[in-house]
């Protein structure tokens, strides 16, 4: 079976999986979003370990974790802000711990343990004050449409890279992206944004633009800066839990540049 055929069916029962979550409940929306959490902070962490660090693993992914939960149900109105005083001890614990564990590389450790926790759980902890938007319960379109304009922007710059690419974007950090690619992706992805704009119109066309080329712009830096990462690494994937795609962080590398941009302009406008 060639990649391109396995990579269209993993994309397929993917795409069934995250649009069928989200939309379902918001129970099956958290406990997605803890498991993409929990799957990307994992790789993020084996990583940085095959690097030769060795960063406080699986506490950083119950840190993760918790941090999620905590933004959920402060967003969704069942507790209110103290909760976020947990983050103090949490911060000193990292601390704490490292002084058991006689490492050689302490405070890069420490440091590798906190990236993981902000390049990853909190960027995603912010599309819960993007589905409790404004206090109106749960609804899941404007959350549902921004992974529309990634997926659909990620799909066709890799089509249009794919067909006419010769002019490379980033040659340094990836050598397959392309010129033709990013503004053949951007510019029909502005089309989808006018779909989205006529069944999900808590924003206008115009916005949902704007969101769309936010997502081409930020989305290809998302995807470089781990694109870079692995390169530093010499790993060509994250993981390989996604036949044709790699990892998870591969998969959501945009989300954690993009979701926090789209959540910052929601406030904005």
């Amino acid at each position: 079976m060639s990649n391109i055929v396995v990579r269209a069916i993993t994309g397929v029962i993917f795409l069934i999986v995250v649009i069928g979550s989200i939309v379902l409940s918001e129970y099956s929306f958290f406990l997605l979003f803890e498991l993409i959490i929990l799957g990307s902070m994992y790789e993020f962490y084996t990583l940085v370990k095959k690097k030769g660090f060795n960063p406080q693993k699986i506490y950083g992914m119950v840190i993760g974790t918790l941090v999620f939960a905590a933004n959920y149900l402060f967003a969704n109105n069942l507790v209110d802000s103290r909760i976020f005083l947990g983050i103090i001890p949490v911060i000193i614990s990292i601390f704490i711990i490292e002084l058991y564990r006689k490492s050689d590389y302490a405070f890069v450790d420490i440091g590798f343990t906190v990236l993981g926790i902000l390049y990853i759980a909190v960027p995603l902890s912010l599309s819960n004050y993007i589905i409790f938007k404004d206090n109106e319960g749960y609804n899941w379109q404007l959350l549902l449409g921004f992974f529309f304009l990634t997926w659909s922007f990620d799909t066709l710059a890799y089509a249009f890279g794919i067909s006419f690419g010769k002019h490379r974007l980033f040659e340094r950090i990836s050598p397959k992206k392309s010129w033709e690619g990013f503004v053949g992706g951007a510019v029909s992805t502005l089309g989808v944004a006018f779909v989205i704009s006529l069944f999900y119109n808590d924003l206008s066309f115009i916005q949902w633009a704007i969101v769309s080329i936010t997502i081409a712009i930020f989305g290809t830096y998302g995807d470089l800066v781990e694109s870079s990462f692995k390169r530093n690494i010499d790993e060509k994937d994250s993981g390989s839990i996604l036949p044709g795609h790699g990892g998870i962080l591969d998969r959501f590398d945009a989300v954690y540049f993009t979701l926090p941009l789209f959540y910052l302009y929601l406030q904005i406008i």
